[in-house]
């Protein structure tokens, strides 16, 4: 499997992307198309310096275009047809590659997307569906900001592309809840309201209402939402953990019995870290494109990038675009057995 990998985008360059690309050829078999500027992608790998095994198996797709963090959207996609972003998708296109990856404009990565490769059949809007750590295993919350305004069948169809994509986590049949302010039915804005029969009716495993406190705690395993809901709840979610592990630290260096006390945990500490890093989930498969995309956050981590490579291979795997049309299908026979 060849996976593409927007060496140009993100915050920190593409010196961490392509440590990232390296840490996941190190664990895979999978084989890597760096898109981006030439120069700058060998003076990366000159100085990584990666064993020959993984070099052997990275292609170099050179561009000089690439879509900066402020630029619109519509504009560069429309201005920057050899952007990088755009030619990792092109690859996906022309099946010379199975999935495409980049921390880039995240408006841009959904628009080169659609634009290469269009939607699945009978789906709306694609969306991103995010994974949040839990007590249990992961939930899935989408659209968490592909789609700010949407219609109730806009949030049916990301339920029954997220409850697909779940299966990548070993979840045969997943719990589906609707985020609102209650856990009574009728609870919410008329979006909720009127979005809630259609999951009430759909094939779904559909339990009702979710509060955003029940967001952590594994009882349901997808949650759907609008994208500026979904949204908020990601960044709140990022800026909960960073404020916390801040204020653990200040308290752990507060006095001498604090600090032995953390010697002591130290390998519980290690594991609620690693529990809660967003980079431990890599990035957020845009589902509903006739193919895969693997949207990661501006700031990723070399660490993120690998694990954003590894979620593409097992949603390509998972054929996930495929039990997303067979659940469209299963959810369009209810309706019309129910109608």
């Amino acid at each position: 499997m060849r996976i593409a990998l927007d060496a140009m985008g993100g915050d920190h360059g593409p010196a961490e992307l392509i440590a990232g690309a390296i840490l996941a050829l190190e664990e895979t078999d999978l084989e890597l198309s760096l898109v981006g500027d030439e120069s700058a992608i060998r003076k990366c790998l000159n100085t990584l310096e990666p064993k020959q095994s993984v070099a052997n198996r990275l292609q170099i797709v050179h561009t000089t275009e690439m879509v900066e963090m402020g630029e619109s959207p519509v504009d560069a996609i429309r201005k920057k047809k050899n952007s990088s972003v755009m030619l990792a998708f092109d690859l996906v296109k022309k099946g010379e590659a199975q999935a495409a990856v980049s921390a880039g404009n995240s408006g841009a990565t959904m628009a080169a997307a659609i634009r290469k490769l269009g939607r699945l059949k009978n789906v709306s809007r694609p969306g991103i569906a995010n994974a949040f750590p839990t007590l249990n295993k992961p939930v899935i919350l989408m659209d968490v900001g592909a789609n700010v305004d949407c219609r109730p069948q806009h949030l049916l169809e990301f339920a029954l592309m997220a409850a697909s994509f779940s299966r990548v986590y070993d979840i045969a049949s997943p719990r589906v809840g609707i985020l609102t302010i209650g856990e009574e039915a009728g609870k919410g804005n008329q979006l909720v309201k009127d979005t809630w029969p259609l999951l009430a009716e759909s094939s779904l495993n559909f339990i009702g209402n979710v509060e955003g406190r029940d967001i952590f705690q594994g009882d349901v395993d997808v949650i759907v939402c609008d994208g500026f809901v979904g949204n908020v709840c990601l960044k709140v979610s990022e800026g909960l953990v960073e404020a916390a592990t801040h204020m653990i630290r200040e308290g752990i260096m507060s006095s001498s019995i604090a600090k032995l006390g953390y010697l002591l945990a130290r390998p519980v500490f290690k594991k609620f870290k690693k529990r809660v890093d967003y980079a431990e989930y890599g990035g957020a498969p845009l589902l509903g494109i006739n193919g895969t995309g693997i949207i990661c956050h501006g700031k990723s981590s070399a660490v993120a990038i690998k694990n954003a490579i590894l979620v593409a291979q097992q949603t390509v795997n998972a054929k996930v675009n495929e039990n997303i049309l067979l659940s469209l299908a299963e959810n369009r026979k209810v309706s019309e057995e129910k109608s």
